[in-house]
């Protein structure tokens, strides 16, 4: 697999904003997110238009042999031309800005969930959110009282 120039190999590390440069980060920080799945790397890749690809998740990057992180094989001519890029560095920075917008994108529709709080009639959404009272209307009993 390393000397076949017909195929490019993209791990999930490549894409991690956790990891450092040095550790293993192949794009900059803006077009890589937290702890990305091999899932969301494929999703990523076909939305950046490429077809030809074969996901493997057993797989384990050498420089972290026990992290059993996964990797995508894509044929190099179809990713070289749906991204319209000339190097692997492009491809992925493709990819990544893909992942990226989409993490964005989720993390606002959360928070207008959140921020909306639950309907007026549900009641088992709205019983999670109130504090915890006393039942009953039992009063309080002091130490020594029974």
């Amino acid at each position: 697999m390393a000397g076949d120039p017909s195929k490019m190999t993209l791990w999930t590390g490549y894409f991690d904003s956790k990891l450092t440069r040095s550790s293993g980060r192949r794009v900059a920080k803006d077009a890589s997110i937290p702890q990305p799945s091999l899932d969301a790397l494929a999703w990523a890749a076909k939305k950046a238009g490429i077809r030809k690809m074969k996901k493997q998740p057993e797989a384990s990057h050498p420089s972290r042999p026990h992290a059993s992180e996964g990797r995508l094989v894509l044929d190099t001519n179809d990713a070289m031309e749906a991204t319209a890029s000339d190097s692997k560095e492009a491809v992925m920075r493709q990819i990544g800005l893909k992942m990226r917008s989409e993490m964005m994108e989720s993390k606002q529709e959360g928070r207008k969930d959140a921020s909306s709080g639950p309907a007026k009639g549900d009641r088992r959404k709205r019983a999670q959110r109130k504090s915890f009272k006393q039942k009953g209307g039992q009063r309080k009993r002091k130490f020594g009282r029974k």
